[in-house]
């Protein structure tokens, strides 16, 4: 059974540029079986490579965050807001060419449903 503090890696799913930075900061992990915590995602990535990804890193037990670009959560948009689980956290980002909108981030919108707003 993985504990919390078994969870000690970033996961990303994001464009090319979102990606880069964030290994270059040293988030980047393969693990001995291949695995990778990191999806780039470019226009011709199908769809169902960016859910198989998705449903992966919120299985994997060593992942804390996952970190995934609005505009690519956008793509698999229901099972996004269908993920409730307390970890790995999921959070929307934005990238250097989609500014992030608060109106379409799923946590956000589950935080001021929380508080009333």
């Amino acid at each position: 059974m993985a504990t919390q503090q078994d969870r000690n890696l970033l996961a990303v799913i994001g464009d090319e540029d979102s990606v880069t930075g964030l290994l270059l900061a040293g988030i980047g992990n393969v693990g001995q079986d291949q695995k990778k915590n990191f999806l780039v995602v470019d226009s011709k990535t199908q769809i169902p490579v960016i859910e198989q990804a998705f449903e992966e890193f919120t299985t994997r037990k060593d992942i804390a965050i996952l970190l995934i670009n609005q505009h690519i959560a956008e793509k698999i948009r229901p099972m996004v807001d269908k993920y409730q689980a307390a970890f790995p956290a999921l959070l929307e980002i934005p990238s250097k060419d989609h500014p992030y909108d608060p109106s379409k981030d799923s946590i956000l919108k589950r935080v001021q449903k929380l508080f009333g707003e």
